[in-house]
């Protein structure tokens, strides 16, 4: 007799999975839409006052719920919500010092009978001011010892075995989703706020980085006088290596821009390179940018047409206090 397992003759396809978890986040939808929507709007209540009154919010469970609860505190951090994540099998060993008297816990648990988290149990209904719980079942102990339940059962697992948590922990970390989402409506949680959390991010950089964080002052900044002859700004562009020199009046308000592509276009008919004044060759009126504007903003002023790679820096009155080039916003990864 041979030993091969027996091939069955309709395969499970791979989408059959994804549906079955679809259907389960459907299920959770329509609930939140009615059943669960009030127990829900409680937990989002309590968090909040829970925020603003400096207590903390702590969030557990242990193995695949674990894994969930764990994105569950990250995702209610990062929309400013503050939370931390608590292992049920290291808090019996010094980590529940970080609960104290007043804070809200958030307990995950599919079957709600899970046994580090009901050993836990009376240390947190005598600390915690109140317990809300992830269960997929609403008689179980952990379940009936909450003070608000929210609803993540399942008809099916995907997992052809029923056996490893696969719907049951897509609808947890969905309804945790909502919960941190719901909380960040509330709050008004901007995405200027967002960045600030995430300052090392693409976004961060783009929405707190500032056009006096990578501009360029001081001796690196390229300038000339009105007066100043085609030579002397020849001489400034190539010392300063921006391809270009700022042109100011007496009181150190921009009048024009000397770049490469005037000088390009000026050689041809200039007749006598000692007499010619930068005046007379410069680029009247460019653009410019405030320094209290965000970096990301100069790449929309430098893609307008006719596309410059250099942008001066003034002040309300129009006096330059800086310069930059496109590569200072990639070296800043602005862009």
């Amino acid at each position: 007799m041979s030993n091969k397992a027996a091939i069955p003759s309709d395969p499970i396809r791979p989408s059959d999975f994804v549906r079955i978890e679809a259907a389960a986040l459907n299920a959770l939808a329509l609930r939140l839409d009615g059943a669960m929507l009030a127990p829900f709007t409680q937990a989002v209540d309590l968090l909040l006052q829970s925020a603003s009154s400096q207590s903390r919010i702590i969030v557990t469970g242990i193995g695949k719920s674990g894994i969930i609860a764990r994105k569950v505190a990250a995702t209610l951090r990062s929309t400013g919500t503050p939370a931390h994540f608590l292992h049920p099998a290291e808090a019996v060993h010094g980590d529940l010092g970080m609960l104290s008297r007043g804070d809200t816990v958030l307990a995950l648990s599919s079957s709600g009978e899970t046994e580090e988290l009901l050993y836990l149990l009376p240390v947190l209904k005598r600390l915690a001011d109140k317990l809300i719980t992830f269960c997929g079942c609403s008689t179980s102990t952990l379940a009936q010892a909450s003070d608000i339940v929210l609803d993540t059962s399942v008809d099916t697992e995907a997992c052809p075995l029923g056996l490893a948590p696969t719907a049951s922990t897509t609808a947890a970390l969905a309804l945790g989703d909502a919960l941190a989402l719901t909380l960040l409506d509330a709050r008004g949680f901007s995405v200027e706020d967002f960045a600030r959390s995430h300052p090392g991010g693409s976004l961060g950089r783009k929405l707190l980085t500032h056009v006096r964080d990578v501009m360029r002052t001081g001796v690196a900044l390229p300038m000339v006088p009105l007066t100043a002859s085609f030579a002397d700004a020849i001489v400034e562009m190539s010392g300063k290596g921006m391809g270009m020199t700022a042109v100011i009046d007496q009181d150190g308000r921009v009048t024009g821009i000397f770049t490469d592509g005037d000088l390009r276009r000026c050689v041809p008919r200039i007749r006598d390179f000692s007499t010619a004044n930068v005046a007379e060759l410069m680029t009247a009126n460019p653009r410019t940018i405030g320094p209290d504007r965000l970096a990301i903003d100069c790449v929309e002023l430098m893609e307008a047409p006719p596309k410059v790679s250099q942008l001066l820096i003034v002040d309300d009155e129009r006096r330059l206090v800086g310069a930059l080039h496109l590569h200072d916003l990639f070296r800043a990864k602005v862009v």
